[in-house]
């Protein structure tokens, strides 16, 4: 009805200092920034990592370990 989508509160090329909450189903560590899900891979629930930003989608990122 006229809203716009609201905007990712991550942008391709940044960095970020997240926290692994969850594995997804196909092995990728869950992290969320303001409630927004990042999938990392390589990662596992508890994992304290920087990571990169590499692409913002409309209800999800993913990004890498840096």
């Amino acid at each position: 009805m006229g809203r716009s989508a609201p905007t990712a509160p991550v942008e391709v090329g940044k960095e970020y200092d997240i926290k692994i909450e969850d594995i997804a189903r196909e092995g990728d560590g869950i992290a969320r920034v303001e409630g927004f899900v990042i999938f990392v891979p390589e990662t596992q629930v508890g994992d304290q990592v920087k990571i990169q930003v590499d692409k913002v989608m409309r209800r999800f990122a993913v990004g890498h370990k840096v």
